[in-house]
């Protein structure tokens, strides 16, 4: 849950290494710090707070032709200066940064310490160091392959040593890494957009690999020391990816994005002529599909929203049982795997820990797991038994917006694929591709309301208290918008079905608590009308997003979102937006850090 960035090449590492870091400053923003070497010398920087910070104190005549840079979300020990990484030895000349935990790391630290070893940090990370300097002969990358068994946990790592120069030794267990091939140069980073300025041929790290790179190539082995070839694949993105281009925060932009990345979750995978999808990176055939009895859905956060969305879609479409369940509680409750279930592992980045390490034991019971993921080349699509990527492009803001929109999409069309080969006829498969295709210019106009969403923001930003009722489909929605309030704004708010007011939630109506009602024009309707009208008979504010006209609604309401008229399972899709710009706006009111939100990660790599 951090971001790791090494270089050695001919360019100054450190201008490098703080570029880096700054494009990586939504993987954590405690604190950072780098280190470079130069003529046998290890200097390291780091401070705690933003890496503008940091870049403050850098000397500017900082020397080094390689070096290794960290951008950290605290696990062990406070925020500060010293717990900052890279993490030194005794002599200082062996520098290390990490991702991930390491769980032993009280009993290695004791025994370093027993042995004389001084250590000045409360981190967890700061073992490593130590161990590699006390198996250290000459040889960095021995001494790590010495280093890496005693370490039980997760890490995704990069040393250096003062007196080996050009060289980075990585290695990765449970930690995304990957390698970046330059010309004369190389890197090594825990994400793709800290190098994408300057290479786009990269290598991905599996567990248990050890990568060592020089300015003149690199190799790779495994824990006994055997060979690992390993294949360059090229990365698409565009630079404009993961910049702003004129929109004042990368939240505000990814949700202006969305008619575009739901667009091309859909490319390529509409079948006209018999009115069905095409997802062939599923990697399963017609008959496989069709002896899948039930579909269960893991994921975690807004993964795990769309999931639920998921869940009652398939069951309202495709009359196939569906259900989602939070990744971190199916893992350790030993879950029992059904021949005939299809299971999807469901996360924006693809490295997400609970949903990994959930997908590893389904598949040990024998479990097919497909993924549905964003980020190319990540573990989750590499590791499952196939899948679907949709293709948002990079996500950078920590409150996930347009990834929602197209994991939604991608299982619209699952739903499809599996509806017409079910009981779904060719006209209804021709009318749900026809309201599918209306999505991206519909949600477009949804953005006619941003100065009205941004003027409720400052009517209702200082309550304290926000409840998000939905029904069926939107139900989900309202979790998603309630979690991107709390997100962004640290507002407490609380997402419900709509029905279960009245078992409990009821009790919290007041003046004070204002309750968001999503209200599409569909068979319950009336049902959330008259909890709207529960609400207002208890003194409570109620904002409801709606069908534009409709007038009985406007009535009851003490304000409303209106949005266009469209088919009744597309409701989710126009009622999401309103919701991320109400928790963005509302943000701003209370200058917050709408991209890095106090406490969050974009990525959560560690349990």
């Amino acid at each position: 849950m951090c971001g790791i960035i090494g270089y050695c090449g001919p360019r100054p590492a450190a201008a490098l290494l703080a570029e880096g870091l700054k494009r990586l400053e939504h993987k954590g923003y405690d604190s950072a710090g780098l280190a470079t070497a130069d003529g046998g010398t290890l200097t390291v920087v780091k401070r705690k707070g933003k890496i503008a910070g940091l870049l403050e104190i850098l000397p500017p005549d900082l020397g080094g032709s390689y070096g290794i840079a960290h951008t950290r979300w605290a696990t062990h020990g406070e925020v500060s200066d010293i717990n900052a990484h890279p993490h030194v030895n005794c002599a200082g000349d062996i520098a290390v940064v990490h991702n991930g935990i390491i769980e032993n790391f009280t009993a290695l630290k004791e025994k370093l310490q027993s042995e004389g070893h001084v250590f000045r940090s409360e981190t967890d990370t700061e073992v490593i160091p130590h161990l590699i300097s006390s198996f250290y002969e000459g040889d960095l990358e021995g001494a790590v392959k010495k280093t890496l068994p005693l370490l039980t946990g997760t890490y995704g790592l990069v040393c250096v040593h003062a007196r080996e120069p050009d060289r980075l030794v990585g290695a990765r267990n449970g930690s995304p890494m990957l390698l970046g091939v330059g010309d004369d140069e190389m890197f090594i980073a825990s994400d793709l957009t800290a190098i994408v300025t300057h290479t786009k041929q990269v290598v991905y790290l599996e567990d248990g690999e050890v990568v060592v790179a020089t300015p003149r190539g690199y190799h790779t082995t495994d824990m006994r020391n055997r060979v690992v070839d390993k294949k360059v694949e090229f990365v698409g993105w565009e630079l404009e990816a993961i910049e702003k281009e004129g929109f004042s925060h990368f939240m505000e932009k990814e949700i202006f994005e969305q008619p575009q990345s739901i667009l091309r979750a859909m490319q390529g995978r509409i079948d006209h002529e018999n009115s069905t999808a095409r997802l062939g990176g599923l990697n399963m055939t017609n008959r496989e599909l069709l002896d899948v009895e039930r579909v269960k859905i893991i994921a975690a956060g807004t993964s795990y929203h769309a999931g639920l969305l998921a869940s009652y879609l398939m069951e309202m479409v495709a009359r196939v049982p569906c259900s989602a369940e939070l990744a971190s509680e199916l893992r350790y409750r030993n879950p029992i795997v059904e021949r005939d279930a299809l299971y999807f592992a469901v996360s924006q980045s693809g490295e997400t820990v609970d949903t990994l390490y959930a997908m590893r034991e389904l598949q040990r019971k024998g479990a097919r797991v497909l993924g549905i993921c964003n980020a190319v080349g990540s573990t989750i699509p590499r590791e499952s038994d196939g899948g679907v990527y949709i293709h948002s492009g990079p996500e950078i803001a920590i409150a996930s917006t347009k990834a929602f929109t197209s994991q939604m999409t991608v299982f619209y069309l699952f739903t499809l694929l599996v509806a017409r080969m079910r009981n779904m006829s060719i006209e209804g498969g021709k009318e749900f591709i026809e309201n599918l295709g209306r999505l991206p210019d519909l949600v477009q106009t949804v953005f006619g309301q941003k100065e009205h969403i941004r003027r409720l923001a400052k009517k209702y930003c200082r309550y304290k208290d926000f409840l998000f009722l939905g029904r069926g489909l939107n139900y989900p929605v309202a979790l998603e918008g309630a979690l991107k309030l709390k997100e962004v704004s640290y507002v407490h708010a609380e997402g419900y079905s709509a029905a279960e007011l009245k078992h409990g939630p009821i009790a919290l109506i007041n003046d004070e608590t204002p309750c968001v009602f999503l209200v599409p024009d569909d068979a319950l309707r009336g049902k959330v009308v008259s909890n709207m009208k529960e609400v207002k008979a208890r003194s409570g504010r109620v904002i409801a997003v709606c069908v534009e006209g409709d007038q009985e609604v406007m009535d009851v309401a003490d304000d409303v979102i209106p949005i266009p008229k469209v088919g009744e399972l597309m409701y989710p899709f126009m009622m999401v937006v309103p919701l991320q710009l109400f928790a963005y706006h509302t943000a701003l009111e209370l200058g917050r850090d709408v991209d890095q939100p106090r406490n969050l990660t974009k990525s959560v790599t560690v349990e």
